[in-house]
């Protein structure tokens, strides 16, 4: 991707009194220096990620179910998963995020899914090159730029979507990178590629496309081409609406979008807030102010200094996940630390680098100062939450409890139907029928661990796992360090 940006942006750093041969020499170890701390970061990240899997703390949802639906994709069930409740469906009746199915080849290379967690780290880091080669343009300054690309890199948001260690994997982090790549091909007038990388983030969650059609916008305003931009954003309203409108109700078990619950006290449906919007709008104000969510926009968009104020319509398309985030009522979707941030990401970070550009203060000051909010936050990482929880003693080869979890599943036959415990369950993903105990389903074989720390009603699971091992309907054939291999007495492999 070197070449894609040095088409045009090499002909706008500015650096008064320096030879030519001195700027170059400065802008040729700047891009290394940009380009070489990428490569390192995702090595860290890629590192942490190996170890959080080989500790077995990767938990069932939500790399399970990603590494799953690859899977079945390969093997011919597009897209395919078993719920938590044990019923098999597509993921296209919860999430409309295709790009699964392109992580195919790579799973015929490397079926496992740790591949799912490296190539998202790997990923996500590339995002800073783009945002590297806009600030290089836009602020003309080698230094502001390298600011800019580390404060991205380092912002705890960006980290998390790197690897969301208490989750693992999700389509739409990779919509982070791709959405950067857009906005530097759109800047850049290559609409070609735009469109490519824009389709591509449109893919991997249902809100994207819009989030991505909101460029159109600022692209008709910045440029005057109002047809390209309306037909930009268009393209991408009318995609997310059949996202939310036609194919999740059409794929969803129970015809209706399965996270509408999380909206029922703002109005449910689209069309529902939309209303509520109009007719209560104090309902609306009651589900955004309070401590915790305020908290959450402060810690998500405060380190960039309000710096994407000045390029608002940029930022626009970070206002469809910031609504969908603010008005749920979960309070995970209002935390830094998981994936549902991927859709502001990457508008806040351009944005800001725009916003810089309008100031007509010290450019590398005011980076610089971005970059420091960025690393005043930065130890809240996935490294730090690894180490905090155990993950490199757990994750030794000398590890009694590791090795007997490794045992524990590698007696379960390949392709037979399996209930595990939700950090063993993903381990076992690359077969048509998973379940998560304490649904067992059609399974045949059993692997559990008898502590059961992820779940929420931890007294319910252990009363499930002593009635299963009481039952005359199961044999345990394992177990060792609290966990457990049991057979259906009637299954035959």
């Amino acid at each position: 991707m070197e070449a894609a940006g040095e088409t045009r942006a090499t002909f706008h750093v500015d650096l008064p009194g320096l030879g030519e041969r001195t700027v170059a020499r400065t802008a040729s170890l700047t891009r290394r220096l940009v380009y070489g701390g990428a490569g390192c970061y995702a090595l860290l990240l890629a590192a942490v990620a190996v170890v959080h899997f080989e500790a077995f703390r990767a938990g069932r949802s939500d790399l399970g179910t990603m590494a799953q639906a690859v899977w079945s994709t390969a093997h011919g069930h597009f897209l395919e998963t078993t719920s938590l409740y044990g019923r098999e469906m597509t993921r296209l009746g919860g999430h409309v995020d295709p790009f699964l199915a392109l992580l195919v080849p790579f799973w015929w290379v490397w079926p496992s899914p740790l591949m799912l967690l490296v190539f998202q780290v790997v990923a996500v880091s590339t995002g800073a090159l783009p945002v590297y080669w806009l600030a290089r343009k836009h602020l003309r300054s080698e230094r502001a730029a390298a600011h800019f690309a580390f404060a991205y890199l380092i912002f705890p948001a960006t980290q998390f979507n790197a690897l969301t260690i208490s989750s693992g994997f999700h389509a739409v982090s990779i919509a982070v990178p791709l959405i950067l790549f857009a906005i530097w091909f759109l800047d850049e007038e290559r609409l070609v590629l735009f469109a490519l990388f824009a389709l591509l983030a449109a893919s991997t969650k249902e809100e994207i496309p819009l989030a991505v059609g909101c460029l159109g916008i600022w692209y008709a305003v910045r440029t005057g081409k109002r047809l390209t931009g309306l037909t930009i954003f268009a393209a991408g309203l009318a995609a997310t609406l059949v996202d939310f409108l036609v194919i999740i109700p059409h794929y969803s078990p129970s015809g209706i979008d399965p996270f509408a619950a999380r909206y029922s006290g703002v109005g449910t449906t689209p069309t529902g807030i939309l209303h509520k919007a109009v007719s209560d709008p104090v309902a609306l104000l009651q589900a955004v102010a309070t401590g915790h969510k305020l908290l959450y926009v402060v810690l998500l968009l405060g380190p960039f200094l309000g710096l994407w104020l000045l390029e608002p319509l940029l930022f626009l398309g970070a206002i469809p996940d910031l609504a969908i985030n603010l008005l749920s009522s979960k309070g995970d979707q209002t935390v830094i630390i998981y994936h549902w941030t991927a859709g502001i990401i990457p508008f806040t970070v351009a944005a800001s680098v725009f916003g810089a550009a309008r100031l007509k203060r010290n450019r590398d000051r005011v980076s610089f100062y971005a970059l420091v909010g960025a690393g005043c936050l930065a130890i809240v990482s996935p490294l730090t939450v690894a180490v905090a929880t155990g993950d490199v003693a757990a994750a030794l080869p000398s590890s009694s409890v590791r090795a007997a979890k490794e045992d524990a599943l590698s007696l379960v036959p390949a392709g037979t139907p399996v209930s595990a415990s939700n950090e063993l369950a993903t381990y076992l993903s690359a077969r048509r029928y998973v379940y998560t105990f304490p649904v067992v389903g059609d399974a045949r074989w059993l692997v559990l661990e008898q502590q059961g720390i992820t779940y929420g009603d931890k007294a319910g699971y252990h009363r499930a796992v002593q009635a299963i091992e009481s039952s005359p309907k199961w044999k345990i054939v394992y177990a060792a360090h609290g966990i457990e291999t049991l057979r259906r007495v009637d299954a035959h492999g």
